[in-house]
């Protein structure tokens, strides 16, 4: 396929599958997409070790890094607040709440010495506080010491830092929008890429439908479009691009690959989930959020129990409580079982089946060519 992205980045299809496990990464870059390793789980260490296993994999293909690094961040006048500085602004009643919820449903305290990877660092930890520039800082050196093709900011306008940066070394960069205001403002700044996601997608996404979205971008900036949000079909990629995107942007559609690291019980529920299942919620992350519903969602939702706090309190009030459901949710039945869900969005209803990442992409450029080869008969005379 020939589209702006594909020459950008000399990709043969225009797909980008972001992913935190990098054998998808890997596995769609060699299969002519992009591949885009989300990095806000890793420790510095662990974002060394995985590009490296990356490029040893791609053979010189392309991939991409994506960060979350907020424009505006709490503390950030002060220079950034700590982990200890956010704890000591957690209110005792959410304390409380979460301590009820894990005892009602009978969840497991973490053993001693538990190694449990975590999203984020536990209470007191000291250090970087989530999803902010100190804590990205590290991470994106590492990206940028690397073959890494592509950077994207996944939360808001990217710091100006992170842009000069990734153009000093002449990488491209992309962020996502979700409304025109948002992609003029990346343009602005002097991203080369938007990605326009609807409110269809997994994780943190606004209010617009794609349907609506992507031509509003597209017919806001001068610079590639990639449509995102309810994409992990081919005439879903049709649909995208005919709508003026250059490509899409897909996140959900690998969480059930034979090569992702999602927990077993959660990708069981995808694969058993509709596109009514899901909810926008606060209750992971303290900003709007697509993912499974579940118990642990229905509690949040509750009249007579507190808002969830922003970020990046939410995400370090509720990182334990996280891990100790992730480690008991093997037992069938449970309590944590019931709690356990993640990020998803609504194409979930459409991951019904396990597929290796590379079939994904097959089936999406098949059903894409199948999807405009019926568009154009019906143009005919």
């Amino acid at each position: 396929m020939k589209t702006a992205v594909t020459e950008m980045l000399d990709i043969e299809f225009p797909i980008f599958a972001f992913s935190h496990c990098r054998d998808v990464v890997a596995a769609v870059s060699k299969a002519g997409g992009l591949g885009v390793l989300g990095a806000v789980a890793h420790t510095p260490e662990q974002l060394e070790i995985d590009l490296g296993w990356i490029e040893d994999e791609v053979g010189g293909k392309p991939y991409g890094v994506d960060l979350i690094v907020p424009a505006k961040y709490a503390g950030d006048d002060d220079g950034g607040y700590t982990l200890d500085d956010i704890a000591k602004l957690i209110p005792d009643t959410h304390r409380e709440f979460i301590d009820d919820i894990l005892a009602r449903y009978d969840v497991p305290e973490l053993p001693d010495g538990d190694d449990t990877r975590a999203t984020v660092p536990a209470d007191g930890a000291g250090g970087s506080a989530p999803f902010s520039a100190k804590q990205a800082m590290p991470l994106l050196d590492i990206a940028l010491a690397h073959d890494t093709a592509f950077v994207a900011n996944a939360l808001g306008p990217p710091p100006q830092f992170l842009i000069d940066r990734c153009k000093e070394e002449g990488k491209l960069i992309g962020a996502l929008a979700g409304r025109p205001q948002h992609a003029e403002r990346h343009q602005a700044a002097g991203v080369d890429i938007i990605i326009a996601q609807g409110s269809e997608a997994g994780g943190h996404t606004g209010e617009i439908g794609s349907m609506v979205l992507i031509p509003e971008i597209v017919d806001a900036v001068d610079i590639p479009v990639l449509g995102a949000g309810g994409i992990g079909r081919g005439r879903q990629m049709a649909a995208a691009m005919a709508l003026g995107a250059q490509g899409v942007w897909c996140g959900s559609v690998w969480l059930t690959t034979d090569e992702a690291e999602t927990h077993p019980v959660v990708k069981q529920k995808f694969l058993a989930a509709t596109s009514a299942d899901t909810i926008r919620s606060r209750s992971l992350t303290g900003k709007h959020a697509r993912m499974l519903k579940s118990k642990w969602t229905e509690e949040w939702e509750r009249a007579d129990t507190p808002d969830p706090l922003g970020m990046p309190l939410q995400p370090i009030l509720t990182n334990a409580a996280q891990r100790r459901i992730a480690r008991a949710a093997h037992t069938p039945g449970s309590g944590a079982e019931e709690l356990s869900n993640y990020f998803v969005g609504q194409i979930v209803g459409n991951m019904n089946q396990p597929k290796s990442a590379a079939t994904v992409v097959m089936e999406m450029i098949e059903e894409f060519i199948d999807a405009t080869e019926s568009l154009a008969k019906q143009l005919e005379v």
